[in-house]
């Protein structure tokens, strides 16, 4: 597998967009897309995720700041920029009464590269595409159209792929076949950013995450690292006897005790780890408290991002 690189083979820097409605869909944006990665791009409705998909892939032009693809400016040199990005958009927008084998070979001519039947086979073989090659676009189902767009995306072999919501709308096989259709890209040199209101699928994939709050990045971090300093973990216990309340012994850690007295809930920073735990565990021993049972549970990716994106936050 080839490893993420520090070389950002992205860069935006100090991007903002002004449409002509008034609406500033992003202010000052600047992030770095390290080469070989899987970067989420998370955001809720209306953050801006879209506008900067759409400006660094040549749809919208962009305002004040500057783009860059392995050093091809966006705007000054378009072509060679624009030949490094495969982009699968959300709406399914094909040609019906194409096959998929034409459309396919299409679009890898829409960007001057010379025809090339085995990658075209290729790239129509790791999507479960091949034995479809000769039908008709608008006889396919949803998610095998999802997959030609992959392809088209695929054709003419960019070194950046964007997905914008690959997964909406199908179901949980083929999800995870795309899932290991995105490893398999990365292990390739392919960098990808995804973007995707299943928070589960960027826990599951990304290297790197970045979260969209009106128009601003807010937050660029390794996922492990956001889960580690932004998650929390806590312990349930099943106590043996019912509490009246918390003991003053136990006063100092985060602790909630259910309606009935029999449940006591031990809230910590993931980067306690053990040594909060043990040394909780040892004050509730010193107070004479049984439990007969326990679980852990541990904040995911969803939860973190919720609490990012509020009001305020």
């Amino acid at each position: 597998m080839i490893q993420a690189t520090t070389r950002p083979i992205l860069k935006v820097t100090n991007l903002s967009k002004v449409y002509a409605s008034g609406f500033q869909a992003l202010k000052g944006v600047n992030l770095d897309i390290h080469e070989g990665e899987i970067f989420a791009l998370l955001g809720p409705n209306g953050a801006g995720k879209t506008t900067l998909i759409s400006i660094i892939c040549g749809i919208v032009t962009p305002g004040t700041g500057s783009v860059t693809v392995d050093g091809h400016d966006i705007a000054r040199d378009y072509r060679a920029a624009r030949s490094l990005i495969g982009l699968v958009p959300q709406e399914l927008t094909t040609e019906a009464f194409e096959s998929v084998w034409r459309t396919v070979s299409f679009s890898r001519g829409l960007f001057g590269r010379p025809p090339n039947p085995a990658h075209i086979e290729k790239v129509l073989k790791d999507l479960s595409l091949w034995d479809k090659r000769d039908n008709k676009i608008i006889t396919l189902s949803g998610g095998m159209k999802r997959r030609v767009l992959i392809a088209k995306a695929l054709a003419h072999e960019p070194r950046v792929l964007f997905l914008d919501e690959p997964t909406a709308g199908v179901d949980v096989d083929l999800r995870r076949d795309m899932w290991q259709l995105m490893r398999n890209l990365r292990a390739s040199g392919v960098t990808i950013i995804l973007t995707t209101h299943y928070i589960n699928e960027a826990e599951e994939m990304a290297d790197r995450v970045g979260v969209m709050r009106k128009g601003e990045i807010i937050l660029v971090k390794d996922k492990v690292e956001l889960m580690r300093d932004l998650g929390k973990k806590q312990l349930w216990l099943q106590l043996q006897k019912p509490l009246g309340e918390i003991p003053v012994a136990l006063s100092m850690y985060p602790l909630e005790l259910s309606g009935d007295g029999t449940c006591l809930t031990y809230t910590y920073d993931t980067h306690d780890g053990r040594v909060g735990i043990m040394d909780f565990l040892k004050r509730l021993g010193e107070t004479g408290i049984d439990f007969r049972d326990f679980r852990t549970t541990e904040s995911s990716l969803e939860e973190i991002f919720v609490n990012l994106v509020k009001e305020g936050a």
